[in-house]
């Protein structure tokens, strides 16, 4: 079984991994910055939502608008900080316009996830939002049917509680919502201080690394989004123009926080 130490490293490498992405071309080239993820490398608690914004692509991190500043309120209200906790997104790249991933975006970057789920090894992975939900789940049923229930769920390599949420995106100007997912979220501490579910068998094997593949792997047609559940904060930035280089800023290891 890894270390600490050597899960945090292999955290890094797989962070430089994506870093170098291109395995979705017009993501790769629009893009200012990957956003891998940022936390405590050895969280309990971990949060996966959908994509970054425009916020985020600038800085690398995720969560830093608005609706990341609800997702501070809320932990604070159950006693936790974003330092305890990781937070993820289902793509790691900002689709142009703050449009829906699409669902070969989503089968693209899946392996970065789940990684990130064996490395850091939550006991408890809330999906913020319908894709992440979706995903993590592998079941179609919608955010607004499943939020508020926990079940456990072997995902990639390992089992874990999974809580869905609302995304707090789609509580911003919603007081309804609001009240909806400030009561979810007193559940966290609850969920946390259950036992960690049993492990598969197969969890203990050495980790497969992610392949260095750069072409677009094929995945059915996309699905109609309509009818879907707010995910992200609007934004009317569009970036039309390809960047040069994507990425070309040095890594930095404080934009995964490993505290």
């Amino acid at each position: 079984m890894a270390t600490p130490e050597q899960r945090r490293e292999e955290l890094l490498a797989v962070f430089e991994q994506a870093r170098g992405c291109t395995r979705c071309p017009q993501l790769a080239s629009t893009r200012t910055k990957v956003v891998f993820g940022a936390g405590d490398a050895d969280a309990d608690l971990m949060f996966v939502g959908e994509a970054p914004g425009a916020n985020e692509d600038r800085q690398g991190l995720p969560f830093v608008g608005q609706a990341g500043k609800l997702l501070d309120q809320l932990l604070g209200e159950i006693g936790l900080s974003r330092r305890e906790v990781f937070v993820a997104n289902t793509l790691k790249c900002q689709p142009p316009g703050n449009r829906d991933p699409h669902p070969v975006e989503i089968e693209n970057c899946q392996d970065y996830l789940m990684r990130q789920l064996e490395l850091i090894e939550p006991r408890v992975v809330c999906t913020l939002g319908n894709f992440a939900t979706k995903l993590l789940r592998g079941d179609p049923a919608g955010i607004t049917r499943v939020h508020g229930t926990d079940e456990v769920r072997v995902i990639g390599r390992r089992a874990v509680r999974l809580y869905p949420l609302f995304h707090p995106a789609a509580a911003l100007y919603t007081p309804r919502m609001l009240d909806v997912l400030r009561e979810d979220f007193r559940r966290i501490p609850e969920l946390l201080a259950l036992p960690v579910p049993p492990q598969p068998a197969f969890a203990d094997e050495p980790m497969v690394p992610i392949e260095s593949e750069t072409a677009p792997r094929a995945v059915p047609a996309p699905e109609s989004s309509a009818g879907a559940e707010p995910d992200r904060e609007p934004t009317s930035e569009l970036r039309s123009e390809p960047q040069a280089e994507a990425d070309p800023q040095p890594p930095n290891p404080e934009q995964l926080g490993l505290f």
